[in-house]
């Protein structure tokens, strides 16, 4: 079986693949100090509570948080016996054309989920990634990566709010009500939730418009399905997208070497 690592700056999501579907997902707070044995405490705990009596065989891992890696990389090699297919590593293959400045360093998760929205949807895509960052990634035609655009994280948004306002609490982002909010707090969520509608809109029509063509825009990370229920600010809303393109990648590889 695949174990699927999704390492961002916030939490750290693991999975377990059979072959056939992701039989599991657990998530975790990304800790740079957490040593192989503690994940695997907290991994095996898990997968005993859940009864998955899972024979880990391969490990593909994505991260953006690089000192996260080396603990990782001693997970798979000391309790699963394997190397790790480290996405961005010069060893890792992609199955998709990276078309950006040279000497560009490309997040491994945008890559990651331009593979599964190209998989899944065919090209001439814009996927939004919600996570501590808001990440737009265009995928071509063809399936390359193109670029895209980096915005602030919804909840970075509000904590920027609550620690440099000294008057401002810290709140949870959720639909308001009303636009016009009544409160500090409705008035700070409105601020935050149609905000980032707008944002999402208007960034999702300038790209279309610098493309001069119609695209599917697909969207990923928790806060997706609350904004989509506000407006269809999207064609499709994929949870999994992230983990479906490390699976895309490590079967790309494995085909490579056999």
């Amino acid at each position: 079986m695949l174990l699927a690592i999704d390492c961002g700056n916030t939490n750290t999501i693991f999975s377990i693949w059979n072959g056939t579907k992701f039989v599991s997902t657990w998530r975790t707070a990304t800790d740079h100090q957490r040593t192989a044995d503690q994940y695997f405490v907290w991994l095996s705990t898990l997968m005993s509570l859940q009864n998955i009596k899972a024979d880990i065989t391969d490990v593909i891992i994505s991260s953006t948080v690089p000192r996260v890696v080396f603990n990782l990389r001693v997970l798979s090699d000391r309790y699963f016996n394997t190397r790790p297919i480290v996405v961005g590593k010069s060893d890792c293959q992609i199955p998709i054309e990276v078309r950006v400045d040279a000497g560009t360093a490309v997040g491994p998760d945008r890559i990651v989920n331009s593979v599964a929205g190209y998989n899944l949807f065919g090209g001439n895509l814009i996927i939004v990634d919600f996570g501590t960052a808001t990440t737009f990634d265009v995928v071509d035609h063809d399936g390359a990566y193109v670029g895209g655009v980096i915005a602030p994280g919804v909840n970075l948004s509000l904590q920027a709010l609550h620690q440099m306002a000294a008057a401002l609490p810290h709140v949870d982002i959720a639909k308001p009500k009303e636009v016009i909010g009544k409160n500090t707090v409705s008035c700070m969520q409105s601020g935050v939730f149609w905000g980032y509608i707008g944002l999402v809109k208007e960034i999702c029509r300038k790209i279309k418009e610098e493309k001069k063509e119609e695209m599917r825009v697909v969207a990923t990370g928790g806060l997706a399905p609350l904004l989509q229920s506000a407006e269809a600010l999207f064609e499709n809303v994929e949870e999994n997208l992230t983990m479906q393109g490390l699976r895309l990648i490590f079967d790309h590889n494995k085909s490579i070497d056999s």
